[in-house]
């Protein structure tokens, strides 16, 4: 026997050992990722289910959503003052005739005026009695720099809800992320249904219990090409 050899055998056994377990954990990531992406909370627990959307999520194919679940959809329409969603009319139409109930929701930008992103989203959404209640999007994530106090905050939310309730006829639900909450106690300062956040986990900030719960932003369900956010209602 060469023993020249056996080191060289060794350090081949011992790569060929390394590759086997990298490939082990990279197939189990994979398989939790996937899992990750299917994932939603149960239907026995919370029947009714759906999805928000805005022109990131690409054309829909609205039929396939609603059969793979999807209840209801909160579609987006306007941010700030001037914003219009490029796929909201599209997404708003083609909703309705899969039988996928739909509301609009609106988000509110830091340095416009309460009066002003009104007038928006008045203007960009038409008023229908069974859609559901308009909704306002309220987080730090892609808004303006600017952090008004929480006075001058409350106060531009109010002439904006007050506004759009107007044009609706329903109040409105306010979505709130934790971090937007512990800065600015919105749901102390409106009695208006509570829209939370929390991935996997169910919410348990805010000043009352949630009426709908964005249970996780990477979910894959037919008819959408990519992620989607998907959400639940409380019984």
């Amino acid at each position: 026997m060469n023993l020249q050899t056996r080191p060289k055998r060794t350090l081949g056994r011992l790569l060929a050992r390394v590759l086997a377990v990298t490939l082990l954990i990279a197939g189990l990531i994979a398989l939790g990722w996937g899992w990750a992406q299917r994932w939603r909370p149960g239907e026995e627990t919370f029947p009714v289910q759906g999805v928000d959307v805005s022109h990131h999520q690409g054309p829909i194919e609205w039929h396939m959503l609603r059969a793979g679940g999807a209840d209801f959809a909160y579609i987006k329409a306007t941010e700030g003052a001037t914003l219009r969603d490029e796929a909201f009319e599209a997404n708003w139409r083609d909703s309705r005739a899969a039988g996928v109930r739909h509301g609009a929701y609106h988000f509110f930008t830091l340095c416009r005026s309460g009066s002003d992103q009104a007038t928006n989203f008045i203007a960009t959404v038409p008023r229908e009695a069974d859609a559901l209640p308009p909704a306002v999007d309220l987080e730090f994530g892609g808004n303006c720099a600017a952090r008004p106090s929480r006075d001058v905050l409350i106060a531009e939310v109010g002439r904006f809800l007050t506004a759009i309730e107007a044009h609706s006829g329903k109040p409105a639900l306010l979505y709130v992320t934790r971090e937007f909450e512990d800065a600015y106690r919105i749901s102390d300062a409106f009695d208006r249904r509570l829209w939370l956040r929390r991935l996997a986990l169910r919410p348990t900030y805010g000043a009352r219990r949630w009426a709908m719960w964005q249970a996780s932003n990477i979910h894959r369900v037919d008819g959408v090409d990519g992620p989607v956010d998907w959400n639940v209602m409380r019984p």
